[in-house]
């Protein structure tokens, strides 16, 4: 098989015999290390114990290809397994500390030492108990995880694969071998290295489904998550799923389709048939073979077999998600994993046969739930008495309606063809007008609850020409106070605000909850529903202390109808929650959001969608609040339960994948992010199409993750569509149109293509005025942006007003201790500092500090970001004692709320750097902008602009200290990227 070229040595260290190694192999030239004896070797290459002699003194594993094995494919993949370790850094993970080339030209990488045996064997040679292979195996998860966060992909996870050492009294688990990995956020190579169709790659008994198809479809992090469940089912019961030897007597094909097909039996099950075996399994778990069943059976049956689903959609979406599991297990709480039920065996049975179900279910689903909502409405809002026979009948029509919708989609009428769901609501919408042209209190029913269907699909169009219809029907037949009427009005000015049309939507809103209030009291369920929407259309357009006012008096009213854990007080604490997230009371977001999120999910359950859009809620005020890993978990449960509920290639899938990204994007992991917004692109255009406004957003942040990197070309296109879609869903003026300008104008500054980066932005001040008005606070963000640009081209003094400007609209409208104030005070102190105005510069310096401790803490990234410009700007005016504590506290700050090799903590350590050569402390200067120099070249890339900037700071530098011949070579990369750059504008 063509796995054995790359299967890696099981040979435990501590047997090692002396026929391994041969007096030819130790008298390899390895300089710097003393080959001490061979560990073992594979297809392509050997493993020895070494001794490091320089520049410490330390036992290595030390791995070298073989004589004669120099293949450019060979090459590529020890190369790739080399980088792959490098880019991690993870205590269950075996370290890389060198690389190089023996002088007969054969690559080689020294890793840490791994002085263990393969997990299995460890924890039956000392007989550890179930619950103590769980604990040690989280720990194999935790290490994996680590691996898919930097973008690797191990595909060959096997006990052999995974030593346990004794490491500070207690054992560690490592993982070995990476020969296999493959990338999913990052080249791990410049050299040609690609899996064909057709490969066999892994080891068949800890191979995934998906491995196994060989026909190019795309692995993912689940396929690792299944091969950890093979080695979770050995722990457990000491056999694997599918018998080694059996598995292996069979021929190449049928190994493939027992991967692909075959269902395994359950653990508690696979123990008892394993006969004589099973009470030294027993034995190796202190237990006896009925006591150990017990054991397996429920929770330990259900998570290994929840990670070993040939579906991977229902497998666990990470290795985090199996180890929460497994957690839940041992602290006695109930499992996320549950036996396949009724509902999901139908599903599959579904799936096999007519494309149409799908189809039709999506509209008929979405129709009955309005219809339902619709009804308990009207209910409420009547004397059920009167209603009786009238509903009878509607749901009479409404059901034979249904039933002909249903008709359209049946193949024997399509001719097997697929319909699909806009078909199905096209024809539904003919008819309502047809067929229920002589109903008319039926037929408006129908076409609002078509109206919010073809609006959830984004067919806004459509559902505006629907809603507006139904409106005027209802006013003709019931009046204009009818609470029908009242809907009706509530349902169109949400699509409105939907469409940004705000000043359409208001008046909309103010009649329906004038209706209500009149028709059912002040202190009804509809009432506080329209109040609610209303809110959110204050939030919308900046009217926070409206918005608040509507929604503290829907939040009581629900609370008195419904009690305090109902789903709708949980949608009020939502919106709330929201509110304050916008403006900055990020504590307050984080505790409204949890308790909505503790509502939902005793109300629905831990999976339902709207438990992950609240979930997905919190992820944004936790991490606004300055809390980054943990809106990264948050956002990963909410991406595996979407996943779960929906498949992989839903448009919900798709925001979570965004926001994702957004999340390691803010930890500074670009490149991780990259494939993220990608992925979030292709779903969303296979689903929408290619100028939909639903791609907008994931548009806008894979644009900017590409000017990020420097990338800039890259980026443009995207930002131009962004442009384009906006103009086309809302007309050339809208204010999201002036919003996509002020994008791609910044985009242009920063490619130093002012003339075009001031048309854009000026166009954008200009949409944004007529659109909002001149105090909207997006006007201020607008000429905040124009300043910094006039700031660029070396003209303070025109950027000047527009600072000033742009601070006085922010403090009227928002208050003078907010977020956005200090944003604006850091510009206005920028243009006095290049103005000549030094007390000015830091009068505003200091009080954008202030309110920054104030409203997000001490120690928020923004918070470093002010102290990095104040102390830069005292290190100008020569005040170095005062401007030092301040660098170094940034740099504290940065690297506890960003991670130690962000790219934001490379700019602190720049100018900490570079104040200290000024100081002439140059010793203690040269480390600060070496690491710099390392975290960009990480992070960005080798031509980023920012990366220029270091370059030449360090080479100062070396200079100063006389390393002259050092000091031309950055100097000179320097030069090559600003070249780079000058070309790039002038092909732009």
């Amino acid at each position: 098989m063509a796995d054995e070229e790359h299967r890696p040595p099981t040979v435990d260290p501590e047997e090692a015999t002396e026929e391994l190694t041969s007096k030819e192999d130790l008298a390899q030239p390895v300089p710097g290390f003393r080959l001490v004896q061979k560990l073992g070797e594979g297809g392509m290459g050997e493993v020895f114990e070494a001794e490091q002699l320089e520049p410490v003194r330390r036992r290595v594993a030390l791995k070298l290809i073989k004589r004669g094995m120099e293949s450019k494919e060979v090459l590529a993949r020890f190369d790739s397994e080399r980088q792959a370790l490098a880019l991690m850094n993870h205590p269950n993970i075996a370290q890389v500390h060198d690389a190089g080339t023996t002088s007969d030209g054969r690559p080689y990488f020294v890793m840490e030492f791994v002085k263990g045996v393969p997990i299995t064997k460890y924890c039956d040679t000392n007989r550890l108990i179930t619950a103590e292979r769980l604990e040690l195996f989280t720990q194999i998860c935790d290490g994996v995880q680590h691996a898919h966060h930097k973008g690797i992909i191990h595909r060959d996870l096997k006990p052999s694969n995974v030593l346990v050492k004794i490491q500070d009294s207690k054992p560690t688990p490592k993982i070995i071998d990476f020969g296999v990995a493959k990338a999913i956020a990052q080249r791990l190579t410049e050299r040609t290295l690609f899996t064909a169709i057709g490969q066999f790659i892994g080891t068949p008994e800890y191979m995934s489904p998906e491995q196994a198809e060989m026909t190019g479809l795309d692995i993912d992090t689940r396929t690792d998550v299944y091969s950890l469940g093979v080695v979770f089912y050995e722990l457990l019961v000491g056999a694997q799923p599918f018998d080694a030897t059996e598995l292996r007597r069979l021929g190449f094909d049928e190994i493939r389709r027992k991967i692909r097909e075959d269902e395994p039996p359950k653990p508690s099950t696979r123990l008892t048939k394993l006969g004589e075996e099973s009470v030294v399994a027993a034995k190796n778990r202190q237990s006896e073979p009925a006591a150990l069943a017990r054991e397996l059976h429920g929770d330990l049956d259900w998570i290994t077999m929840k990670a070993l689903e040939k579906d991977r959609t229902r497998r666990y979406g990470s290795p985090a998600e199996l180890a929460a599991d497994i957690g839940r297990h041992l602290r006695h709480e109930p499992v996320v994993a549950s036996p396949p039920s009724t509902v999901y065996r139908v599903k599959k049975f579904v799936r096999r046969h007519t494309v149409a179900v799908a189809a039709t279910a999506l509209v008929l689903v979405a129709l009955v739930l309005g219809i339902l909502g619709t009804t308990f409405g009207m209910i409420r809002a009547r004397r059920a008495e009167s209603l009786a026979s009238q509903e009878a009948e509607t749901a009479k029509q409404i059901s034979n309606f249904l039933i002909g919708l249903f008709e359209v989609s049946d193949p024997t009428e399509t001719k097997g063809e697929t319909i699909t769901a806009r078909e199905i609501l096209d024809e539904g919408a003919d008819r309502i007008r047809l067929e229920l042209a002589g109903q008319p209190a039926v037929q408006a029913r129908l076409m609002n609850t078509m109206g919010k269907v073809y609006s959830s699909l984004a067919l806004y169009d459509d559902s505006l020409a629907l809603l507006e219809e139904t409106l005027a029907t209802r006013r003709d037949v019931l009046g204009d106070r009818h609470p029908d009427v009242a809907e009706s009005l509530n349902d169109l000015a949400n699509l409105q605000r939907e469409l940004g049309h705000y000043e359409e939507a208001r008046p909309l809103y103010q009649e329906a909850l004038s209706i209500r209030e009149e028709a059912v009291g002040d202190d009804a369920p509809e009432v506080a529903e329209t109040l609610n929407d209303f809110a959110l259309l204050h939030t919308k357009m900046d009217e926070h202390q409206a918005a608040s006012a509507l929604l503290e008096r829907a939040l009581l009213i629900r609370e008195r109808a419904f009690g305090p854990n109902h789903l709708e007080v949980a949608d009020s604490l939502n919106s709330l929650a929201v509110l304050a997230g916008d403006i900055g009371e990020h504590e307050e977001a984080r505790r409204l959001h949890e308790r909505a999120l503790e509502i939902r999910t005793k109300n629905l359950g831990p999976d339902h969608p709207h438990v992950a859009t609240t979930l997905s809620n919190l992820a944004i005020a936790v991490g606004d609040a300055g809390d980054l890993e943990e809106a990264r978990r948050l956002d990963e449960r909410v991406l595996a339960i979407r996943e779960k509920v929906y498949g992989p290639d839903h448009p919900k899938v798709a925001a979570s994948l965004n926001n994702l990204g957004y999340d390691l994007e803010l930890v500074g992991d670009l490149a991780a992010a990259q494939p993220l917004y990608e992925r979030a692109l292709e779903i969303s255009e296979k689903a929408f199409g290619p100028e939909h406004p639903n791609l907008a957003a994931v548009l806008l942040n894979l644009a900017i993750n590409h000017a990020r990197q420097g990338d800039y070309e890259g980026a443009r296109p995207l930002f131009e569509r962004v442009v384009v879609i906006q103009e086309k869903v809302h007309g050339p003026d809208h204010s999201m149109v002036g919003l996509a300008l002020a994008n791609l104008g910044i985009l242009n500054a920063d490619m130093g293509n002012y003339e075009t980066a001031r048309r854009h932005l000026e166009r954008s001040l200009a949409i944004l005025k007529n659109a909002l008005g001149p105090d909207h606070p997006r006007v201020a963000t607008s000429l905040a942006n124009l300043a910094t640009l006039h700031r660029d081209m070396g003209d303070p003094e025109t950027a000047l007003p527009l600072a000033e400007r742009a601070l006085t609209i922010r403090e009227t409208a928002l208050g003078p201790d907010h977020l956005y104030v200090a944003e604006s005070l850091n510009e206005l102190a920028n243009a006095l500092f290049e103005t000549g105005d030094m007390e000015g510069a830091r009068s505003n310096l200091e009080r954008a500090l202030a309110i920054q401790q104030t409203a997000v803490g001490p120690n928020h990234s923004e918070v470093a970001l002010t102290l990095q410009s104040l102390a830069a700007m005292l290190g100008q005016a020569g005040e170095y004692d005062k401007a030092r504590p301040m660098y170094e506290r940034a740099l504290a700050i940065n690297e506890k709320a960003l991670g130690a090799d962000h790219p934001h903590v490379a700019i602190t350590l720049r100018g900490l750097g570079e104040l200290l050569t000024d100081t002439g402390e140059y010793e203690q200067a040269q480390p600060l902008l070496a690491r710099a120099l390392r975290i960009q070249e990480e992070a960005l890339g080798s031509e980023h602009p920012e990366l220029a900037e270091t370059l030449e700071t360090y080479a100062d530098l070396l200079r100063t200290t006389g390393r002259t011949a050092e000091a031309e070579e950055l100097a000179t990369r320097a030069a090559a990227i600003r070249e780079e750059l000058a070309s790039d504008k002038k092909s732009g």
